[in-house]
């Protein structure tokens, strides 16, 4: 199994990345926290990686440290949460914020994230109660800052396609990214999201 790749980052559009390990291109899939902190294109990236092997694929999803990928596995346990889901949970929250939601139990919260229903949502609370207190986790080693992305294309509109890539339809992310104040493509997401939710 592959458990980490380093290598020089080729392509970067959200939720797909490119990394080339000495000639092999390594397809992965990250949340949005990871396209945050990537270096430029044609420069070395590190990710802790999760491969999942099916019959007709073989999937592998990114992660810029060991406790965001430690995360994504306890996720993935929970009965109806799967690699996407997981990964969209982890575009539109921070851990932080995420361990709020399921120690206060808030439903209303979780549902409103992309795919998830109520029945879900409980699902997660029940499930995630014991394993966000072992994990430990630290949202500032989670969430990557914005100061190392690249600045092709417009913030709002790497900020909409984006938000595409979490599943909302195009009229409604533009209609959340023109309501954001942010100055980066994290701070534009993170604001709409956050509005979203509440």
């Amino acid at each position: 199994m592959i458990g980490r790749i380093a290598g020089l980052l080729v392509h970067s559009q959200p939720p797909q990345l490119l990394v080339d390990c000495n000639g092999v291109g390594y397809e992965i899939e990250a949340p949005l926290p990871v396209f945050f902190g990537l270096p430029a294109v044609g420069e070395k990236v590190v990710l802790f990686i999760h491969m999942v092997v099916r019959d007709d694929a073989q999937l592998l999803y990114g992660f810029s440290t060991m406790s965001q990928r430690a995360l994504f596995r306890e996720l993935i346990k929970v009965n109806g949460v799967g690699p996407k889901m997981a990964i969209a949970i982890l575009s539109s929250l921070s851990a932080e914020e995420f361990a709020v939601s399921i120690a206060n139990h808030d439903v209303a919260a979780l549902t409103r994230l992309p795919g998830i229903g109520k029945k879900t949502a409980e699902r997660l609370i029940v499930e995630m109660q014991d394993r966000i207190d072992k994990l430990s986790l630290d949202s500032s080693t989670l969430m990557q800052s914005a100061d190392n992305a690249t600045n092709g294309g417009s913030f709002r509109a790497q900020a909409v396609e984006a938000l595409e890539a979490l599943g909302y339809k195009n009229a409604e992310a533009q209609r959340m990214v023109k309501a954001s104040s942010g100055e980066s493509v994290e701070q534009i997401v993170r604001d709409a999201l956050q509005k979203a939710v509440k």
